[in-house]
């Protein structure tokens, strides 16, 4: 079975924003320390997620770039 994008386990994909922000605040929890080896462990495996959801985003903005690029392209040629 594939797996789903990383949300706050729901049924809702989050955004690019959601993530990013999500991921900030991972990155300043474990930046600040404080928590638990356990807690940071998980702190670390959720940031991971996160900057996934958040290359899926941009691999697929870059994409429509791309095409938009090509088929502006191919409308000048002519």
């Amino acid at each position: 079975m594939p797996e789903q994008d990383p949300g706050k386990d729901s049924a809702q994909p989050l955004s690019y924003e959601e993530a990013r922000d999500e991921l900030i605040e991972v990155v300043r929890r474990l930046e600040q320390g404080g928590d638990s080896l356990a807690e940071s462990i998980a702190l670390w495996e959720r940031g991971e997620k996160l900057a996934q959801v958040c290359q899926t985003w941009l691999d697929g903005a870059r994409k429509k770039l791309d095409a938009a690029i090509a088929s502006a392209e191919g409308d000048g040629e002519g």
